[in-house]
């Protein structure tokens, strides 16, 4: 008979299961008859986004949608013993979230009517080889960014030039107003260019940056300005170490989500919530360099705005891909590129009730040999 979770008995010399289910990267819970919750693991508390004394003896219908094909599974493999599986599945969790995931649920063969579910996000290997596809994505605006400043910026100083000679020539003044549309349009075409140019760069200069004076600024420059009639709440984990990564940078990206995340929202009743946590997990090599990073910082913005519509969804950080009548579509292009030149992933869920950006990053070194201690880590509040 197999002991149960958490039991003394039957242990190897120097193990512990529960340890081992706790050291495990993916969320794993076990549930009884009633769906009562009897154990979850750390990853799951993360998973929940609550502590395991918060949730142990909670019901799942409590954490999840009646209609969860998750209770089904649960359903199947608690009548029938035996292991069942499925693989993409979305799930609505809370804040109005969905996730794609692999879900396994088995019976504990002890007569304790114990159900142990595990939880798998979409795999890795996916998330790396969208992040891969993004930072191509912005390597080929680079090639044409270097391209439209030569072939095009130059030639149009000259054609700018032209137009502003005739400006002051011309008499009447339906002519005058058509030399200056050449130059508003040669500016406007200038600057295009320009914001291409973004991409070139490869080189980024990183230090220790503390993430939460970058999510003030971009928050205080949102509610100056695009963001005045949005509600923002913040929730911050003040114990997080610094972000290696260059500051400069990091406010422009957070910026670019933000705005975005304000721009669809309506003009009452918009909120956006920014969060950071901690979490171990995916590891990254930086751009050119054989070594490996954990990026287990994680920053995430929220917002309660009507969705992403599907057909834009699919191709969000291809360059000049938006909804927007008056958008270029490079502003999460950037994004994209410059998350990835600091070695990090960015991701996102959509629904009618909201869209949720994830950007996980790698810490500074320094603060690396702390992590798992009980001092607070630099880079709080």
């Amino acid at each position: 008979m197999t002991a149960p979770i958490g039991s003394e008995t039957e242990k190897p010399l120097g193990f512990d299961p529960v340890d081992a289910l706790s050291a495990l990267p993916f969320a794993v819970l076990a549930v009884d008859r009633d769906s009562r919750i009897a154990f979850i693991n750390n990853a799951a508390e993360q998973f929940f986004e609550q502590g395991a004394n918060g949730l142990r003896g909670r019901r799942l219908n409590e954490l999840l949608p009646a209609d969860s094909p998750l209770f089904s599974l649960i359903a199947q493999a608690s009548s029938g013993q035996v292991s069942v599986a499925e693989y993409d599945i979305s799930i609505s969790f809370p804040r109005s979230r969905q996730r794609n995931l692999a879900i396994t649920a088995a019976p504990i063969m002890d007569g304790s009517s114990l159900t142990v579910i595990s939880l798998h996000e979409q795999s890795i290997a996916r998330r790396i080889n969208n992040h891969i596809a993004h930072r191509n994505a912005a390597r080929s605006v680079s090639g044409l960014a270097e391209l439209l400043a030569h072939e095009v910026k130059n030639p149009l100083s000259g054609i700018r030039g032209a137009a502003q000679l005739l400006e002051a020539a011309v008499q009447k003044p339906d002519d005058r107003s058509l030399t200056q549309l050449i130059c508003e349009e040669t500016d406007r075409i200038c600057d295009l260019v320009d914001r291409m140019g973004l991409f070139s760069s490869d080189e980024v200069n990183r230090s220790a940056v503390n993430i939460h004076l970058v999510l003030e600024r971009v928050r205080r420059v949102a509610q100056a300005g695009f963001g005045r009639h949005i509600e923002f709440v913040e929730h911050y984990d003040p114990s997080l170490p610094s972000v290696y990564g260059n500051a400069d940078q990091l406010i422009q990206v957070f910026l670019n989500i933000v705005k975005n995340a304000c721009e669809a929202l309506p003009q009452t009743d918009g909120k956006i919530t920014i969060l950071t946590g901690f979490q171990h997990g995916i590891r990254l090599a930086l751009p050119g360099g054989s070594s490996r990073v954990q990026l287990p910082l994680i920053v995430t913005v929220q917002d309660n705005g009507p969705g992403i519509p599907e057909d834009i969804a699919a191709n969000l950080f291809d360059p000049f891909v938006t909804s927007k009548s008056d958008g270029t579509g490079l502003g999460l292009s950037l994004v994209a590129k410059v998350v990835g030149d600091h070695g990090g992933i960015v991701e996102f869920d959509t629904s009618d009730q909201g869209t949720e950006f994830r950007v996980r990053l790698p810490m500074h070194a320094d603060t690396e040999d702390g992590i798992g201690d009980d001092a607070t880590h630099e880079g709080g509040l």
